[in-house]
C-alpha cells in the first residue's frame, strides 16, 4: 500500500501510465453542485472490486439514493494499485473526487497540506465521536478530522490448518525461529509454505515492517521517520531475518510476477489450497474466496511471531483500516453519505456481508466469524499499533520501502542497502 512520490512522475506521465484520460480528470467532482434538474451528483471512488463487497457497496449507494431522492452517487471502483496511481495523478492535478478511499497517514497529510481535503471536524463531530477511537487515529491530522473510517484491522498470517497438519506443524508458531522451522517442515512435506504477490510489492513490505517492529520496536519506526534515519541496527537485522526466510525459497513458483487478487495471484493460491500461508489483512478471507475457492473451516489466523532478542512484542500490531475523505468544497450530500456509511445499520451490514471489523461499537454483536473475532481480540489486546508504512510516511518514503524490500526479496539488494536507500529518500524529503 503506497503512492509513488508526486515528484517522481509528471502529471501527464502518470495519467497516461494509469490509463486516466484528461476527460476523466477534468470531470472529477465537476458535477457535484447540481444542475437544472436540482439533482446533486456525488462521485465516490473506492477500491472495493472483489465480491461480495463490490455489490454490497453498490447496494448501499442505491439505498442512500432512495433515502435522498435529489442525490445521485456515481461509483468509480478501481483495484488497489490502479487506484493509487490515479489518485496520485488527481492529487497532482489539484482536483480530487467528492468522496475517496483513504488509508490516512502521510499520504492523506500530503493531500491535506495541498489544501485538497475537507476538514470534517465540526461537520461530523455529533456522530463521529461515537466511532472506535483506534479506527479514527489514521485520519487525525493536527487534531483535526479529515477522514471517517469504515474498517479497522491488522496484518497477520492466514493459514491452512489441513496443510499444517499434513506437514506435522501442530500449532501456529509464536517465535521467528519457530516460524522458519514451520516453513522447513512444510517444504519437506511438499507444501508451498507462503504465497506472495511479488509484482505488487506492498505485500512483501509487510514482512520487513513487522520484522522491524519485532527487532527494533514500534517506537523505533516512529523515531526513524522523525530523524529521517532508518540505518539503525534493528532495521538492518529486520532485513537479515527476511533474507533468512527468502533463502528458504518459501514462495510459490512465479511469485515475483504474481498479483494479489487475480485468479492466479496470492489470495487465490492460498484460497485454492496451493500454499499454506499468506501475510495479509483482515480482508484476506473474503478475497481468498472471491479469487479462489476459499478454505472454509480449514482457515485459521495467527499474529506475526516474536523475534528472539528483539525489542518488540507479539502484542504490537501492524495494520490499519479503510476510510473515506472528501475533496475540499464537497457538497453537504457527501457529508450526509459519510454519516449514512458510518451508521450502526450500515456497519452491521458491512460486518455481516463483507467481513470488515466494526468501527461502530454497537455493531460488534454482528461479528460471528471466528477468525475475524480472533483478529478483533488481537486488536483489543494490542500494546502498540503501527499504520502501514507506505501510508504512515510521506509517499516517497513509503514507496521506497516497498521498492527496496521488493529488491531484497528478489535478491538484488542487501539488508544494509534497504536501510540506506530508505534513509536517502527520507532525507531528500526534507
Amino acid at each position: 500500500m503506497g503512492d509513488p512520490a508526486l515528484s517522481r512522475r509528471g502529471f501527464l506521465a502518470v495519467s497516461a501510465a494509469a490509463g486516466l484520460g484528461m476527460t476523466a480528470l477534468s470531470g472529477c467532482g465537476g458535477d457535484s453542485d447540481g444542475g437544472s434538474s436540482g439533482t446533486t451528483t456525488i462521485e465516490w471512488w473506492n477500491i472495493s472490486t472483489t465480491q461480495p463487497t463490490k455489490d454490497v457497496w453498490a447496494g448501499l449507494a442505491k439505498k442512500f439514493e432512495a433515502q435522498n431522492p435529489k442525490v445521485k452517487i456515481k461509483i468509480v471502483q478501481l483495484e488497489n494499485d490502479a487506484y493509487k496511481s490515479k489518485m496520485t495523478a488527481l492529487t497532482a492535478s489539484g482536483k480530487l473526487p467528492d468522496i475517496f478511499h483513504t488509508w490516512g497517514g502521510g499520504v492523506l497529510k500530503q493531500q491535506v497540506d495541498a489544501g485538497l481535503v475537507e476538514d470534517l471536524t465540526d461537520s461530523t463531530k455529533a456522530w463521529a465521536d461515537g466511532l472506535l477511537p483506534v479506527a479514527k487515529q489514521p485520519y487525525l491530522i493536527d487534531d483535526k478530522t479529515y477522514g471517517i473510517p469504515f474498517d479497522i484491522g491488522m496484518i497477520g498470517f492466514w493459514y491452512n490448518k489441513a496443510l499444517f497438519k499434513q506437514a506435522g506443524v501442530s500449532a501456529p508458531p509464536t517465535t521467528w525461529s519457530g516460524f522458519l522451522d514451520a516453513v522447513r517442515r512444510l517444504k519437506s512435506a511438499g507444501v508451498t509454505p507462503l504465497a506472495l504477490a511479488g509484482k505488487e510489492k506492498w505485500p512483501g513490505m509487510y514482512y520487513w515492517a513487522y520484522l522491524a517492529m519485532r527487532t527494533a520496536g514500534v517506537d523505533a519506526l516512529r523515531k526513524a521517520a522523525d530523524d529521517k534515519d532508518f540505518t539503525g541496527a534493528g532495521f538492518v537485522q529486520a532485513g537479515g531475518h527476511l533474507k533468512e526466510l527468502v533463502d528458504l525459497q518459501p514462495f510459490q513458483k512465479g511469485f515475483l510476477g504474481a498479483a494479489y487478487s487475480t485468479p492466479t495471484g496470492q489470495a487465490a493460491t492460498v484460497g485454492n489450497g496451493k500454499a499454506a500461508m499468506e501475510l495479509m489483512g483482515q480482508w484476506a478471507p473474503v478475497v481468498e474466496a472471491d479469487a479462489g475457492k476459499g478454505l472454509g473451516a480449514d482457515l485459521g489466523f495467527f499474529p506475526f511471531p516474536a523475534v528472539e532478542g528483539g525489542r518488540g512484542s507479539i502484542t504490537e500490531v501492524f495494520g490499519g483500516g479503510g476510510g473515506h475523505a472528501l475533496r475540499k468544497g464537497a457538497p453537504q450530500a457527501a457529508v450526509d453519505f459519510l454519516k449514512f456509511f458510518a451508521s450502526q445499520a450500515t456497519d452491521q451490514e458491512l460486518v455481516k456481508k463483507t467481513g470488515v471489523l466494526p468501527v461502530v461499537p454497537a455493531a460488534e454483536s454482528s461479528l460471528t466469524d471466528p477468525n475475524l473475532t480472533a483478529v478483533q481480540a488481537q486488536l483489543k489486546a494490542a500494546t502498540g499499533f503501527q499504520l502501514y508504512l507506505d501510508q504512515a510516511y510521506a509517499p516517497a518514503v513509503g514507496q521506497e520501502i516497498n521498492d527496496s524490500v521488493a529488491a531484497l526479496i528478489a535478491g538484488s539488494k542487501s539488508p544494509e542497502q534497504v536501510t540506506q536507500s530508505v534513509t536517502k529518500t527520507a532525507k531528500e524529503e526534507q
